[in-house]
């Protein structure tokens, strides 16, 4: 067990290594000072407590989306769906506020919410899993049409039923009233509930990947579906499980995005942190404790790579390509040390 995460350690460092040395000569190429964008990155995620606070908003759900991912990876599921999953959470959150608008329980109306968003991430997770198992769809497609589906959705609300009083606006529905926002601290507008969620979301996946029957299930699936029928286990089930499991923490992210961020239901409710999530738990070696640290690096380069175009005039897309460089690195890594394992493994036979 130690041996693996030093090994795993000592691949993210040469990775970083690796995407150091490449986005400085990219940055040399394009002609801007790399010690400088490197310097405005790191100033412009925690230079203050409320740039700090913006890094946690991002964190939140992308954290939750890669918690649910880990149940779908330990049954060998590409779970691509998280990102629409996410956006149902928003509506069906959404939906629910504004039923609750007229009544003055506000607590019980943002308990409805989170409720509603939990079942809407997981009514979609779900739709994807029976596409899976009754229907033969791959995942992965069936979770890119219904993220298209889910966006179309939110689209037709925005400009349909529920679009802002005497205008259809890109800028989304009509903002709720701030009895229906979660509390936050005034100083950084940050939650404390969100990232009470948040927590009990690792802790709580932690428990049941790990000291559950159905995280035992999960594994013992993704390990071997056809020897995990002599143990009186159905892979398709599980399957369904472990969608739920995802689609839910998926739409509790939404949820959050509604209650604690945006207070609206907006297009780019997701910000495309279902897709990233992805990217963080391939690179956290699907390891639930090492994903919200490489979930907090990647919401600090997605805050502070807003201050390139304004200090540099260099565009904020440097933060992706450092991300996608990283996780590149480290699989790359990673293969050539499987490769080099298995050519031992046959010289000594």
């Amino acid at each position: 067990m130690l041996n693996n995460i030093l090994s795993y350690s000592r691949d993210i460092l040469i990775a970083l290594g690796v995407v150091f040395c490449f986005t400085t000569i990219i940055l040399l190429v394009s002609g801007a000072p790399p010690l400088s964008a490197y310097y405005h990155l790191l100033k412009g995620s925690l230079g203050s407590w409320i740039k700090l606070s913006h890094v946690i908003k991002a964190w939140i759900p992308l954290t939750l989306c890669a918690c649910g991912l880990l149940y779908t990876f330990r049954i060998n599921l590409w779970n691509i769906g998280i990102e629409g999953q996410m956006m149902m959470g928003a509506v069906f959150t959404t939906a629910a506020l504004r039923l609750g608008a007229i009544t003055d329980g506000s607590v019980f109306v943002l308990g409805s919410a989170v409720i509603a968003g939990v079942m809407g991430g997981s009514i979609w997770g779900l739709i994807a899993g029976l596409l899976k198992t009754k229907g033969g769809v791959n995942e992965i497609f069936a979770g890119l049409g219904l993220n298209f589906v889910a966006q179309g959705i939110i689209l037709w609300l925005i400009f349909g039923p529920w679009k802002r009083p005497g205008v259809a606006s890109m800028s989304g529905t009509e903002m709720f009233p701030s009895k229906l926002w979660l509390p936050y601290l005034t100083s950084v507008r940050l939650s404390p509930i969100g990232l009470s969620f948040v927590i009990l979301a690792v802790i709580f996946t932690a428990i049941m990947l790990y000291y559950s029957r159905i995280g035992l299930g999960l594994k013992a699936i993704g390990s071997n579906r056809f020897a995990a029928y002599l143990f009186g286990l159905k892979p398709d089930r599980y399957m369904l499980i472990g969608m739920l499991f995802a689609g839910g923490l998926a739409g509790l992210a939404g949820c959050l995005q509604v209650t604690g961020v945006y207070h609206r239901l907006i297009p780019a409710i997701s910000s495309n942190y279902g897709y990233l999530a992805l990217l963080v738990v391939m690179l956290s070696n699907f390891n639930i404790w090492t994903a919200p640290a490489i979930a907090f690096f990647f919401a600090c380069l997605n805050v502070g790579s807003i201050q390139l175009p304004m200090m540099l005039k260099l565009d904020s897309s440097l933060s992706g390509v450092i991300q996608g460089a990283l996780v590149l690195s480290t699989l790359a890594i990673h293969a050539w040390r499987m490769s080099k394992k298995a050519k031992q493994g046959i010289q000594q036979i």
